[in-house]
């Protein structure tokens, strides 16, 4: 099949309808009156942050409202959100004029406080310094903060034995509102609820029963990421934070085998397909060395098609001879090093491949599928990682 271009060779489709299943499965695991926080942090994880936003604040299972159960103070809350990692994050999403509420997850530098406050959204605190920032410049508004607790990942966080000393410069501070406590996990996806999650929730639920004392209300608290909200229920609290698993992709093995036991019919679909065009064509005589380093050679005459992709896109080098790609819902061979903008494969068993057909670097072509797991075992890491690395530039496109 041709693509028709303008310009692009290479971009990421995002399935709108993938997106909205999944959300609604995180939805209807957690419950009406949770808040289901959306990560869209580093691109929506390559996806896309401002197409995954513009599709998931129109979806009712996202943004529909629900009564508090005796967890802040309004008489109704919004309970869908989106979680970003920083200011410019939040900045892009105000900018197309989403109002979905946001909680910046990572550090907010000083300089940025009033932009911050300007922007109307929640701040996670774990310094002093931070505070007094935000409230010198709150004026008249009331800056909403969480209060981020360490409790054995050893990120960013106040240490439980600092909790009361930092909560007694907040309350000091005009302008400032704690409307919440959060901690971050560090290895429900390979332990599951018997491991070390289970002596940092502890940690946490004792930490957080000091900062409501102190604070004389109930605050929002949340510690679950994908794994956490699927496989921990005591975990969820007030709040989750989902961010793989709305794209669709399973935060390990062990989770999705897990809950796969617990509920064969669980299921999530992936949103991105990663695609490219066949370039140049040609063919090569037994024995030729190919590319860079003329690391490999064919043991056949081979007819090779130059891919107008390379590890500038995001498509790893360590792929070099070992990857695959879906032509005409055929697998074909990664020739030879990845180059910084090409690189070349093998179709030579693909019939009538023609130029400017469509190529699937990631995702399903036909009855053919090539995962970010797949990508993600050939180079050594992580699904987050194949999809998060995918270039910011290249065009995302919802279908």
């Amino acid at each position: 099949m041709s693509i028709t271009s303008t310009g692009t060779r290479s971009w990421v489709e995002v399935s709108a309808r993938a997106l909205r299943h999944n959300v609604a499965a995180l939805r209807a695991m957690i419950g009406s009156e949770r808040v289901l926080c959306v990560v869209v942090k580093a691109n929506a994880y390559g996806h896309g942050m401002i197409e995954v936003a513009r599709v998931i604040s129109e979806e009712r299972a996202f943004s529909g409202r629900g009564p508090v159960p005796r967890s802040v103070d309004a008489d109704r809350r919004e309970v869908g959100w989106f979680g970003v990692d920083s200011l410019p994050e939040a900045l892009a999403i105000r900018a197309v004029g989403i109002e979905t509420p946001m909680i910046i997850l990572g550090y907010v530098p000083i300089t940025d406080a009033r932009a911050a406050v300007r922007a109307r959204v929640r701040v996670t605190v774990a310094e002093p310094a931070t505070m007094r920032a935000l409230s010198a410049v709150a004026g008249r508004r009331v800056v909403r903060v969480h209060v981020k607790l360490e409790t054995g990942t050893q990120r960013q966080g106040v240490a439980p034995e600092a909790l009361p000393a930092f909560l007694r410069i907040v309350r000091r501070l005009p302008g400032i509102w704690v409307e919440g406590v959060s901690t971050h996990l560090a290895d429900v996806e390979d332990t599951g609820p018997d491991g070390f999650a289970a002596v940092q929730l502890a940690a946490f639920d004792r930490a957080a029963a000091i900062a409501e004392q102190m604070c004389g209300r109930r605050l929002l608290r949340h510690a679950s990421a994908t794994a956490a909200t699927m496989l921990l229920a005591e975990g969820r609290h007030d709040f989750v934070r989902p961010g793989i698993g709305c794209y669709g992709l399973w935060p390990s093995d062990r989770t999705r085998a897990v809950m796969e036991r617990r509920d064969p019919s669980a299921r999530l679909f992936p949103v991105l397909k990663w695609k490219t065009m066949v370039g140049p064509l040609h063919e090569v005589p037994t024995g030729a060395p190919i590319g860079y380093g003329c690391t490999e050679r064919v043991s056949r005459r081979t007819r090779i098609a130059v891919l107008p992709v390379g590890y500038w896109d995001g498509y790893d080098r360590k792929l070099s001879s070992t990857g695959e790609v879906l032509i005409r819902g055929r697998r074909c061979k990664v020739l030879g090093r990845i180059c910084m903008n090409m690189c070349m494969v093998d179709v030579t068993d693909v019939p009538r491949v023609r130029l400017e057909d469509e190529v699937v670097l990631l995702g399903k072509q036909g009855r053919a599928e090539v995962t970010a797991e797949e990508l993600a075992g050939k180079v050594g890491t992580i699904n987050y990682e194949v999809v998060t690395r995918i270039n910011p530039l290249l065009p995302r496109r919802v279908v």
